[in-house]
């Protein structure tokens, strides 16, 4: 009974809520389908990707300069399955061409990557946290206070302060009580303990996504093309010792072919922020990569890269569903556990997380419970990503290796432990039936279809329990690894006037989610890229 009443009281709430929560679409009068593009057009620089580096990147250098933002999806605006929190996941279930969430698949583990304005800050469970100083390092942001002005600059328009309610509540004591001290409060910043972070969901459940940065940009100087497939960057070699990125062929929606190139300016530039897959699998279709992949689909080779496509890495996540004898209201990640051995810990109640049939639960109710999700960071265990086919639609083949390195593995396993610590805890018992045991629920999940992998039916030791239920967090990057692909300015190592500035670049996943790191490094990096070409214009003038 009380499951029908919590159904039906759910049912009416976010009825209710539906109808307010298709965000009103801006006025970006700059923002167009690519079938209205000219056949030919020419830019200062021209940006690929529309999402949490492209987005600011493009506003930014907008303020002097011209910019034309390729996005090869559509517009997240008016859509509720992306702006409603009430709906969130649901775009996983969607495998149309135009879904906002494009599926593959690697070693078993189902995975997703974005295909709309405003990247993965669309589809991700919106959790805001900042990254940590190490980040900072390895990704060469040098100057601290842009650091701090960049994470404010996204952080005024689209972040947050959740409204913590009795479940998540119970969560954040319940972690407590299991030694993730201290309590830290509300913060964006990545320190030892648990808190609370922000949220790309506002009061009433409406997400705001890195789509609303473009508020900031200049309309004369931006360009925003949606259904914009880019197949290629255009490059001079005739004459040059270095190849001289010059200009892009991009794809519209009705399959006609458009021409985009640089103005010719000494700092005229292309940057590739399409994210850890399509960035360096754009590369490779264009002539930069290993020659021995290039040459097996036959791609002119403008320079041979060997490491592009190399060091793929996605932090491997675990979760635990505890099925509740009360009502949970429904809530994604508002609260995490940072802990001292590297592994994160985030919740989400009431929700269908493993984003299937509720029948999968074993005749419990995903509205009548939760899942405590454990993370590992770094990770040290890496793939590689290879093309498929000449389309740059396509997804291209990917292995992340999950667990490959021991260290990886024991972390979560101390993660796994510290959850049945928090299950058990006196903190969480009103939300755990008394006559569970912490083997039938490890079972309970185990019988989960939450990857492809093959499971047992019981679970014999935590090693077996993260290899057979592991899933992603969505935090995959690298393949134009920094040092290897692109030097600390971010540019493409023996090619001119070509930047790859997103998470392909990235060393470790940065903080609990990276999307805060990520929309602070295109902001950054278009502070700096602006004011170098002012600095550099106003030299030459005198």
């Amino acid at each position: 009974m009380a499951y029908v009443l919590a159904t039906f009281a759910l049912v009416l709430f976010i009825f209710y809520h539906e109808l307010c929560l298709a965000e009103i679409p801006p006025n970006y009068t700059f923002m167009r389908e690519a079938i209205r593009a000219p056949k030919i057009s020419s830019y200062d620089y021209i940006v690929i990707g529309g999402g949490a580096a492209g987005i600011p990147l493009a506003t930014t250098l907008s303020t002097n300069y011209s910019v034309l933002l390729l996005e090869r999806g559509g517009s997240p605006y008016g859509n509720t399955n992306i702006t409603s929190v009430f709906n969130f996941g649901s775009y996983f279930l969607d495998t149309s061409p135009n879904s906002p969430s494009q599926q593959f698949i690697s070693e078993g583990v189902v995975n997703s990557r974005a295909r709309v304005l405003g990247g993965g800050t669309c589809i991700n469970a919106g959790f805001y946290s900042r990254g940590e100083q190490k980040f900072n390092k390895e990704a060469r942001l040098t100057d601290e206070n842009l650091v701090l002005e960049s994470y404010k600059w996204a952080e005024k328009v689209m972040v947050f302060k959740p409204v913590v309610q009795k479940w998540q509540s119970a969560l954040r004591a319940a972690l407590l009580e299991s030694g993730i001290t201290p309590d830290n409060g509300f913060a964006y910043d990545h320190v030892i303990g648990t808190k609370v972070g922000g949220t790309l969901f506002d009061e009433n459940g409406t997400r705001h996504t890195a789509a609303d940065l473009l508020q900031y940009a200049n309309p004369k100087g931006l360009s925003v093309l949606l259904h914009a497939n880019v197949h290629k960057i255009l490059f001079k070699t005739k004459g040059r010792s270095r190849p001289l990125a010059y200009g892009v062929v991009f794809e519209d929606s009705f399959g006609n072919k458009h021409m985009a190139y640089l103005n010719g300016g000494k700092k005229d530039e292309i940057i590739l922020s399409a994210g850890a897959l399509a960035s360096p699998q754009l590369l490779m279709l264009s002539g930069i990569g290993p020659k021995e992949q290039l040459d097996a689909h036959r791609i002119k080779v403008v320079l041979h890269q060997p490491f592009i496509g190399k060091g793929m890495a996605d932090n491997p996540m675990n979760s635990i569903f505890v099925p509740s004898p009360v009502a949970v209201e429904p809530s994604i990640v508002q609260i995490v556990g940072i802990t001292r051995f590297g592994s994160y810990i985030e919740q989400s109640g009431g929700f269908n997380f493993i984003f299937s049939n509720p029948s999968a639960y074993q005749g419990f109710s995903p509205q009548m419970g939760g899942f405590f999700i454990e993370k590992i960071n770094g990770p040290l265990s890496m793939g590689e990503l290879k093309i498929e086919n000449l389309n740059p639609s396509d997804n291209p083949s990917v292995t992340f290796n999950y667990f490959k390195e021991p260290k990886d593995l024991q972390k979560c396993i101390y993660g796994i432990k510290t959850i049945l610590n928090a299950v058990e805890s006196k903190a969480f018992s009103n939300y755990k039936y008394a006559n569970m045991t912490v083997k039938d629920i490890l079972d309970l999940n185990l019988k989960l279809p939450v990857n492809l992998r093959v499971h047992a039916n019981t679970s014999s030791s935590l090693e077996q329990y993260c290899k057979e239920t592991v899933r992603t967090m969505w935090h995959y990057h690298g393949g134009c690894r920094m040092g290897k692909v692109v030097d600390h300015e971010y540019k493409v190592f023996g090619v001119d006037a070509l930047r790859v500035i997103d998470g392909s670049t990235i060393l470790n996943s940065p903080g609990t989610n990276p999307q805060a790191s990520v929309l602070m490094l295109g902001r950054y990096m278009g502070v700096t890229i602006h004011g170098e070409r002012l600095t550099s214009e106003d030299q030459n003038k005198n």
